[in-house]
Formats: C-alpha cells, structure tokens, sequence
C-alpha cells in the first residue's frame, strides 16, 4: 500500500505527447547532425547524477561512478546507433526555437 503521505511522483506520463524526463537530459535520436559522443556522454552523466543523488561523488566513490557514466555512454551510443525511423530527422534550431516557445508559455517573458 502507498503511503497517502508520500510526495507525488515527478513522473508525469502525457505532457505535451511525450512524458517528463530529467529537464537536463534532452533527447538525442533523430536529428540533424546527429547527436556527438560529447552529447551522449553528458546526457549519460547526467543520468547516473539523478540516479545516485551525486553531482560529484566521494573519492571512494569516484571510480565506480565514471565507469557507470562510461558504460551508460557506451550503451546510448549502441542504442542511438541501433534505432530506426522512416520520420525525417528534426533540426536543432528549429527544436530549440519550440523549446523556447514552451519556456515561455511556462515560466513567461
């Protein structure tokens, strides 16, 4: 049983046709040019951030850390290598002219 107490889920299914993910991790698939290796692994690092609460881990963390954000880089690249669509790809300005559209229809001018 839930605890009626608890926070509501930040995970949002439905906004805007998509759902809610991390604001700072930004969908990489699909565009032109596509996404680079710096990109994937930011996104990868951004990740294991969320996920384990660290914006820089302990020293005795560190190593398994990196090799998580190496691994998650690796297998984004292997996923974004993989994946396959009939859609043309999205430009980036044209992505970030919208998202700016959003931003401002959300937090205002």
């Amino acid at each position: 049983m839930q605890n009626p107490k608890a926070a509501p889920a930040r995970f949002t299914p439905g906004v805007e046709g998509g759902t809610n993910v991390c604001r700072n991790i930004r969908t990489l698939y699909n565009f032109d040019p596509p996404a680079t290796e710096a990109e994937i692994r930011a996104a990868a690092l951004q990740f294991v951030r969320k996920i384990s609460g660290f914006v820089k881990p302990s020293a005795a963390n560190e190593t398994a850390f990196n090799h998580t954000v190496d691994e998650i880089a690796r297998a984004s690249s292997t996923l974004l290598g993989s994946l396959v669509t009939s859609a043309a790809p999205r430009n980036r300005e044209a992505e970030a002219v919208k998202a700016a559209a959003r931003a401002v229809r959300r937090f205002g001018s």
